[in-house]
């Protein structure tokens, strides 16, 4: 049994095959989170045309994919340890940013300033989805990688 393998079940499922089937489950998570942040912040902008800044809270749908990203993202280091940690240093890193992004939102709302985009927020999701999609499509670079390195 690999030393790594600590979820049982779970590992034959989700940890077999060359990419794991986790690496798959966490590109659709990392779209799904670039989509419900388009979400998130339509909602903000309505919220603040409401005008109060406590009234400025997270989507529902966003707050639960980016629950599951980290989650599957944790996972994935129980799997394959280098990348499950890469992994998981982005979605924190992206989690992070989002909270900042939300007291920005806070802010300009209190301050009466137009609502900006969550650019800061975007790229770390955008990147989350660069590496996750690499992670998924290595097979397909690996022999130049190979070569290569």
């Amino acid at each position: 049994m690999n030393p790594l393998s600590l979820f049982g079940p779970v590992d034959a499922v989700l940890g077999s095959g060359e990419p794991p089937l986790i690496v798959y489950v966490l590109v659709v998570l990392a779209v799904v989170n670039l989509a419900t942040r388009a979400l998130s912040h339509r909602s903000n902008v309505s919220q603040a045309d409401e005008g109060d800044a406590d009234a400025i809270e997270q989507h529902p749908a966003h707050i639960a994919s980016t629950i599951l990203l980290i989650l599957g993202s944790f996972y994935l280091g129980t799997v394959e340890l280098h990348s499950g940690m890469v992994l998981s240093v982005l979605v924190v890193g992206m989690f992070v940013t989002d909270f900042f992004e939300l007291e920005a939102r806070r802010v300009e709302v209190r301050n009466d300033r137009e609502i900006g985009q969550p650019k800061a927020a975007v790229a770390a999701s955008v990147l989350v989805v660069l590496y996750a999609a690499y992670l998924s499509v290595f097979f397909v670079i690996a022999p130049l990688w190979n070569a290569v390195v």
